[in-house]
């Protein structure tokens, strides 16, 4: 396989955020709000299309449903020029579809379908041939695919590995009680790791952000950065220490995918040749211009918009 930059491996879906939402529908029998759309959503894809459109060649490895969900799946990757050859399209499985409620002020809270595709992904639906020629994987989330164990990780983190490329992961909170120790092994192949706060200190099992940090250092992931919301990121390996403040002064509409577009912009930056807090920086920046429209993939347009921001936030 020649030309792939980075194989985002994970999630692809559709979400349908609400906007905005809340306690108060409950009170009515019908309840209109400003916004109702049906958008791209999964980490894996969220990556692959952002990663796409700053100029950094992407393939998708996933699964959906032989259904119309799914079908929308592969529309997008054609549309947005992501390469979905190593899509595994799969009969008898629903694609998932995610409603977002969305309240205002921006933050979220999903509602899953325990039986479709994000539930139902297996490690053997992963096709790892496209690892080959390729730069980079992006591991979306850790507990995302349930099924995908850490244990069944490792062989596919192994195997890019021997095929020399960089290992980049997120995370969720994990759905089935999951702890560190059932991801530890895994961890140790990872590059960089982008837990936000929350979910490192559930699964680190401690608050203080240099623990946090030190806890996943000491499973062998290369670097640590952790997601501090509003706050910026932190920053920790073996040899620096550092945090990057937000940019401040935007309207946050909506925080679906602002973790995966954090991700995706540290990812482009790293790939550039950028240094560590400029990778921060930069993927602060993606962060900051996705939660300004609803959506995981609808505020990043295109590589220069996110150049001038980041030149006008970080000069």
């Amino acid at each position: 396989m020649q030309g792939i930059d980075v194989v985002c491996m994970g999630a692809a879906i559709v979400d349908i955020p609400l906007q905005p939402v809340t306690p108060a529908v409950f009170e009515n029998d019908s309840n209109p709000i400003d916004q109702i759309s049906m958008t791209i959503g999964g980490d894996a894809i969220n990556e692959a299309t952002i990663i796409n459109r700053l100029g950094h060649k992407t393939a998708l490895v996933a699964m959906v449903g032989n259904d119309g969900a799914g079908a929308h799946v592969l529309n997008h990757c054609d549309a947005e020029g992501i390469d979905r050859t190593f899509i595994k399209v799969k009969d008898g499985v629903n694609t998932s579809i995610n409603i977002g409620l969305v309240q205002p002020g921006g933050e979220r809270t999903f509602i899953t379908n325990r039986n479709g595709s994000l539930w139902k992904t297996e490690a053997e639906d992963f096709d790892l041939d496209v690892l080959a020629g390729s730069k980079l994987l992006s591991y979306a989330s850790f507990f995302n695919n349930p099924l995908v164990t850490g244990e069944k990780l490792v062989p596919i983190f192994k195997k890019a590995k021997e095929q020399g490329l960089i290992i980049c992961a997120d995370m969720i909170i994990p759905r089935l009680g999951e702890t560190l120790e059932d991801i530890r092994e895994a961890l140790s192949y990872v590059d960089y790791f982008f837990p936000n706060r929350d979910e490192a200190v559930g699964l680190a099992g401690v608050e203080d952000l240099d623990e946090i940090a030190d806890a996943f250092l000491a499973c062998g992931v290369g670097t640590v950065i952790v997601k501090t919301g509003s706050k910026g990121c932190f920053v920790k390996n073996s040899e620096q220490r550092f945090s990057v403040d937000t940019i401040h002064g935007a309207d946050v509409i909506d925080t679906i995918g602002a973790g995966d577009n954090f991700a995706s912009g540290f990812i482009t930056a790293l790939l550039d040749g950028k240094s560590l807090e400029q990778c921060a920086q930069f993927a602060n920046t993606t962060a900051n211009l996705s939660v300004r429209s609803v959506g995981s993939t609808t505020g990043v347009r295109c590589r220069e918009q996110v150049e001038r921001e980041f030149a006008r936030a970080y000069a």
